[in-house]
């Protein structure tokens, strides 16, 4: 494990990625937009060449979102092993636990709406469902679920066989809950951290009852329609393939670093529902993150409650999670605010600094091996500390 924790959603277990991050405040429009940036002696593009030059990732895209709204696009490797075509500028790619922040931020919204209580117990929202094997609602609040201080197991550890075995096959969120409750808790809630992909599938569950609507609904009308990011969307149950412009996303298929590069492109999200689902671009991860730090989705208490962090045990000094939103300190100083996202073939990195740029890098392969997450560490921060 590297010297950073990951927040990513993986199926059974937490990788050793950072969790870099976010914080702007201006929305432009895609006029702004400038074509890609391939010139010798960017430091962006030299750190994604760098990145696909270790031989792990295939390709990797970005872009950078300045403080006065200019985005600049980038690109490095190839976007398909058979066919060599190039990684498409600005390409949609499966978020994974990046959608933990939108769920977040929903749940964060009604709590300013006074539909929900950030300190009270699961079971007021969803009654009876957090039983089984010493798993107790009545006793893990919302708050420890959007912070994984809930002790909750992860349900991806009592699936079945391996990545490949259920890549197509369609979970239903409440079988996902269930999966997780055949096991015993990791510690008792509030007494501890660790990454539960299963609290942010209860956070969804919560917010369709409160509502009455689905969450991807609710994520869609909330933040993707009125942000404008027209290249983000929740997959319709069932929905395998990315409908637009994309790179192929690979994964080793032996689940070890060096093994046969396998394109995992098409599979079913389901198994990361309202912890991993959305796909998105790095251009529309920048937007939603300069208008959530730039208070444009959450009330100013709703967004402080968001940024109160908890230590990480092994994590480095200054690094801390809160709602759905990390921070850690940069190379360059100060802090950056974020997550993280790796499923099947895609890591994504996406953050941005207090008052100055947003960020989002994208590899085109499962990491597997601790350079790789510090590859894609360095890239994310790289792009964040350069000069223009």
């Amino acid at each position: 494990m590297s010297q950073h924790p990951a927040v990513t959603f993986r199926s059974a277990r937490v990788g050793a990625a950072a969790v870099l991050a976010l914080a702007l405040g201006t929305l432009s429009p895609a006029a702004a937009d400038v074509a890609p940036r391939n010139q010798p002696g960017d430091a962006v593009q030299t750190a994604l060449n760098e990145l696909v030059g270790g031989g792990e990732f295939p390709g990797a895209l970005a872009a950078v979102r300045e403080r006065d709204g200019r985005s600049r696009n980038y690109t490095a490797g190839v976007g398909d092993l058979a066919t060599r075509a190039k990684v498409p500028v600005n390409g949609q790619v499966r978020i994974a636990s990046i959608t933990k922040t939108f769920t977040a931020a929903v749940v964060l919204q009604l709590a300013g709406e006074g539909k929900v209580e950030l300190d009270a117990p699961v079971e007021k929202y969803l009654p009876h469902v957090v039983r089984g094997s010493g798993n107790d609602g009545r006793l893990i609040t919302v708050r420890q679920l959007l912070q994984h201080t809930s002790g909750l197991p992860e349900h991806g550890r009592a699936i079945a066989g391996t990545f490949f075995e259920s890549q197509h096959r369609y979970f239903e969120p409440r079988e996902l809950a269930d999966l997780a409750l055949t096991q015993k808790p990791l510690f008792a809630a509030g007494k501890g951290w660790s990454y539960s992909n299963t609290g942010y599938v209860l956070l969804g569950l919560m917010v369709q009852k409160v509502t009455g609507r689905p969450i991807g609904v609710e994520i869609t009308d909330r933040i993707i329609t009125p942000l404008g990011l027209r290249d983000t969307y929740w997959p319709g149950a069932g929905e395998q393939k990315i409908r637009g412009a994309h790179p192929s996303a690979y994964k080793s298929k032996t689940g070890k670093p060096g093994g046969e590069p396998v394109d995992v492109s098409e599979m079913d999200p389901s198994r990361g529902w309202a912890a991993g689902q959305l796909v998105s671009t790095p251009r529309d991860l920048n937007r939603f993150l300069s208008a959530l730090l730039g208070g444009k989705l959450l009330k100013p208490a709703m967004l402080e409650q968001m940024k109160r962090t908890v230590s990480v045990p092994g994590a480095l000094e200054g690094w801390g999670y809160g709602l759905g939103l990390t921070k850690t300190p940069l190379s360059c100083g100060g802090l950056a605010w974020g997550h993280t996202g790796d499923v099947g073939g895609y890591s994504t990195r996406s953050g941005a600094i207090e008052g100055g740029r947003s960020a989002t890098v994208t590899a085109t392969a499962e990491s597997l091996t601790a350079d790789g997450d510090k590859q894609l560490t360095a890239a994310l921060d790289t792009v964040l500390c350069a000069e223009k």
